[in-house]
């Protein structure tokens, strides 16, 4: 999570279940970027000090229902349990999203 943080606003915390197709942070820039965020530190035997760092990640951004209606856009949906207000796409499979994108274009 500490990688996409500097890309933009966090929408998860970190040890909160994530699923394909959801939404986890905001891109700084206009386009989509698929991302897993569930991959975790290569682990070594070898250890040093400056490998080992603190990361310190930002808390992350909690959106109220019409916050998450007004944010989303055409291909997204907003999903709304007792637990967490989730942001998903609607096809949730990157390569489906990628094969109908390029059908819209042509």
């Amino acid at each position: 999570l500490a990688n996409l943080q500097e890309r933009g606003a966090m929408f998860v915390s970190p040890q909160d279940p994530v699923y394909e197709g959801q939404i986890v942070a905001e891109n700084a820039r206009d386009n989509d970027m698929t991302v897993n965020p569930t991959t975790a530190k290569q682990l070594t035997n070898m250890r040093t000090t400056s490998s080992d760092e603190n990361i310190i990640l930002k808390p992350a951004r909690k959106m109220t229902l019409e916050q998450a209606l007004e944010y989303i856009e055409e291909d997204e949906l907003v999903e709304a349990t007792p637990q967490s207000i989730r942001l998903r796409k609607k096809v949730l499979a990157a390569g489906m999203r990628r094969r109908e994108s390029r059908q819209r274009v042509v």
